[in-house]
């Protein structure tokens, strides 16, 4: 039994509803960091707002940002995140074949080498923050990245901490 009182898709109304609508408008299920967060109307909110931003970055594409999450949500173990990612990714047109292909290991993805590069930086700035440096930086904007995309990639990324540790404190049954 989930421990905190959310907002089911069925009875969303206002805001929230609207806020599920993003999904359920595209044919998927609300995610459940989203309906966690609508214990809390204000960091709802601020969610859906996150989630626009990110769907209109003029450089970080949808597929990219849907592959950093996938990774970090198989680091961080946390299986509702990560299939809810593998759902985006097959629906981007991605097999099984080619997930289970790609493993760990972003330079297997079918994402431009720009990308992977940027999945590989998001990756290790979350596993070893201490070992990034200027060069790393330099490296990502001769392929042509600028800083406030670096930025955006990798809060993506640490973004999904959050969720894993409220879906672990909060145990969604949904």
């Amino acid at each position: 039994m989930s421990l905190i009182a959310t907002v089911r898709p069925e009875d969303a109304e206002g805001d929230i509803k609207n806020g599920y609508d993003l999904f359920v408008q595209r044919g998927l299920d609300v995610p459940t960091p989203f309906r966690l967060f609508s214990a809390s109307p204000g960091i709802f909110n601020l969610m859906v707002q996150r989630n626009r931003y990110y769907s209109n970055h003029p450089n970080l594409s949808f597929s990219l940002l849907t592959h950093i999450r996938y990774f970090v949500s198989k680091r961080l173990d946390c299986m509702i995140c990560r299939e809810h990612n593998k759902k985006l990714l097959l629906m981007q047109g991605l097999e099984e074949a080619d997930i289970e292909h790609m493993g760990m290991d972003p330079e297997k993805s079918m994402l431009e080498p720009n990308e992977c590069m940027m999945v590989s930086f998001v990756l290790r700035a979350m596993d070893a923050p201490d070992s990034i440096s200027k060069q790393d930086l330099d490296e990502l904007h001769a392929a042509g990245w600028k800083d406030w995309d670096i930025l955006d990639a990798l809060a993506q990324g640490v973004g999904m901490i959050d969720h894993h540790i409220f879906i672990q404190v909060f145990k969604p049954d949904f």
